[in-house]
Order: C-alpha cells, then structure tokens, then sequence
C-alpha cells in the first residue's frame, strides 16, 4: 500500500476545505400578510452536461464557475481502476443531475466535476501513451513529497460555493477506501473581466487579467487543446496543477508601471504594452523610438508566449488561494505536456514574474475521455 506523509481523512473534509460562517436555517410559514413570492426572482442557473465527448469543466461552463476545489489522492495497491471510475463517472451523473440524495437537497447549479489519472496508471496502459510522462523539477519550488504527483484528480466546481465541499464528500465516500489523499487545493476566480466575443477572463491577487491568451476557437482547441489519439485517450486532454505562494507585500511595493513590465500588460485594461486592444496579442518586435522594446525582454508575456516558445496555445483557468498566504492555483490544459514544460523551462531562465511565485504542489494527469451511460468513464483506457 502507498503511504503518505499526514494525509487528511475524508471524515475531515468539511473542516479542511474551509469554514462556513453564518449560516443561517430559517423554517416558517407565509402569513397572510406576507408579500407573495417575486415574479423577478433569478433564474436558476443552467446545468451543464457532464457527458459527451469530452468531459464538462474544461471549456464548459464559459465564464468558468467561481468555486474550484481540486483533490488529488492515490489508489490503494492493487485496486482494479475500471471499475472505481466507472463508479465515480456515475456519482457524477447522479450528483450534477441533482437526484443524489448526498447533496443534500442543494441544487448542483452548474456544477462540473473533472476526473483524470496520473502517470502511473497510465503507464500500466502503455507507457507510450500521453500522459504517462511525470514532470520534471523546476526552480523556485518548495514541495513536500505528498504534495508532487499523484494518481487521481478530482476537480469539482460550481457557482454555488456550499455544493462544492457536498460533492467532494460524495465522491470520497464513493471511493471509500480504495484511495489515500495526497493534497487539496481550493481557490476562487476574481471579477471576469470582458475580453472579446462574449469572452470574459477574471483578475489575479496581483491585479492583472489572468488567462487571456488560450485556445478560445474550436480550430483552435482541436489543435492545441484535445487529444486526437491514440483511441484510448482521443476526447482527453493533459491537465498540469501548479500551487504557488505569492510574495505580494513585495510585489505591492513596485510602482503600477513596474508591474506593467512585469507581466507586459496595462494592470487595468489588460492591453498589451505594444498597444491594441486586450484581446490583442503582445507585438513583441515593437519598440520605442530609441530602440526599447514596448514589451521587456523579460516580462511574462515576453517569456511565456507561445510563438516565442514555438509550443502551442494552453488553456489556463487559475483560482486565487488565500492561506496561510496568498497564492495561485495554476492550471493549464493541453494537447502535448511539452506545450507547458517548455513554457516553464523558458521562463525559468528570466521571466520576471517567477520572482514573486514559490511553488508548492505540483502534478500531471490525464484527463480523461469524455463518457455517458453506454461508455462509462475510463472505460476506453482501462479495460
């Protein structure tokens, strides 16, 4: 069996995600006097699917739901795979359809919940297949063991903040003991910022838009983002989770133009510093007229561009964490793991924005094809 360092029980789950304050259970009966019910209350809030193709909490919801809480756990030795995915594909069903009796009489709004494997259980497959690669070591990491890979992701979010931590719940009970916790991470994204054709991005701790640049077209998500092949994993996609702690207090004394050249882009507006719009992609051969270039040698849109990189385009849907301090959890989503790892590798070198980030968790998983009733999920990779 795998050990790991002081995972948490599943029995502590409610008390480790955070604490509800102030929640109040009110019972009674309308009077007669009592205004009726308002024709202008809000709608409720559409659900999304959680089959088909591919599986739901990647590209669906758009805007991504505010709340995220990510799990991560390993199996138990020796625990057949199919069969516990297949269970876990139907809680999905059962949980985002909103007839799970463990919900609690919540309504799952548009709850999503995201399952993928590690490398491990991949390379018992074929070790040839995507996502069987482990990531390497980087930089400015602090990670403790139990906090670097893992065999299982559970990523669950939801618009409604109290259906996250009820839904994790379920699924863990719904594995039981099959697998050990490594690590969690829950997050929120901040006020959406609009960006381009209904396209909205939400600001980071430090202030910035985050996430406009990714593979927003179908052209271009069947290109970057979705796995083609092998048949085993065709719908999937490769999912990279990176935990940061944000040195802000010093990252707040710069000056709002010192920042701007950290990260390359207007703090307000999201507009590149070579000009356009935000939707606009950073014109890294502008200059000034004495011969500086509008965008720094070293600013993050400078280092992590893709063209610059020569990779593909990464889709990154990043949460804010608040403890013990701030911080970021970086996801990105892609079609070939060297799209991030050679990313990482070029802004290791001398993107500035790496000098307020440490980073303290780390894990690939694939993503897993999408499923439905007659092909239950992980059914195509593990048979």
């Amino acid at each position: 069996m795998r050990q790991a360092d002081s995972r948490p029980s599943r029995r502590t789950f409610l008390g480790a995600t955070g604490t509800v304050t102030a929640v109040g259970l009110s019972a009674g009966c309308q009077s007669r006097s009592d205004p009726p019910d308002r024709d202008d209350a809000p709608a409720p809030t559409p659900p999304v699917s959680p089959t088909g193709r591919y599986q739901a909490g990647i590209t669906l919801p758009q805007p991504a739901q505010r709340n995220l809480l990510a799990v991560v756990a390993d199996l138990v030795d020796a625990v057949p795979v199919r069969p516990l995915l297949a269970e876990l594909g139907e809680a999905v069903r059962t949980l985002t359809a909103g007839i799970d009796t463990r919900l609690m009489g919540l309504p799952p709004g548009d709850l999503t919940v995201t399952i993928g494997v590690g490398p491990r259980l991949v390379r018992t497959v074929d070790p040839a297949l995507p996502g069987a690669k482990d990531l390497p070591r980087f930089s400015r990491e602090q990670i403790a063991s139990r906090a670097r890979g893992g065999d299982l992701l559970i990523q669950i979010c939801a618009g409604d903040a109290l259906v996250v931590p009820v839904v994790a719940a379920a699924l863990l009970e719904q594995a039981g003991d099959r697998i050990q916790e490594r690590w969690r991470q829950s997050g929120v994204r901040g006020a959406n910022v609009p960006v381009d054709r209904g396209r909205a991005a939400p600001r980071n701790l430090f202030g910035f838009v985050d996430g406009i640049v990714g593979p927003h077209t179908r052209a271009e998500q069947e290109r970057d983002l979705w796995l083609a092949g092998p048949a085993p994993v065709a719908g999937g996609t490769l999912a990279v989770l990176r935990r940061m702690e944000l040195d802000l207090p010093r990252f707040a004394k710069l000056s709002v133009p010192e920042q701007e050249a950290v990260f390359g882009r207007r703090r307000t507006t999201g507009v590149p510093l070579s000009g356009g719009s935000i939707a606009s992609g950073p014109d890294l051969g502008a200059k000034t007229p004495d011969g500086r270039y509008l965008v720094p040698a070293e600013a993050h849109a400078r280092r992590a561009h893709a063209t610059a990189v020569g990779v593909g385009l990464m889709l990154r849907r990043s949460y804010s964490t608040d403890g013990p301090a701030p911080g970021l959890l970086f996801m990105s989503f892609q079609n070939d793991i060297r799209t991030f790892t050679n990313t990482l590798t070029r802004m290791d070198n001398s993107d500035a924005l790496l000098e307020y980030t440490t980073t303290t968790a780390s894990a690939t998983f694939l993503i897993l094809p999408g499923f439905d009733e007659q092909h239950p999920l992980g059914s195509r990779l593990f048979r």
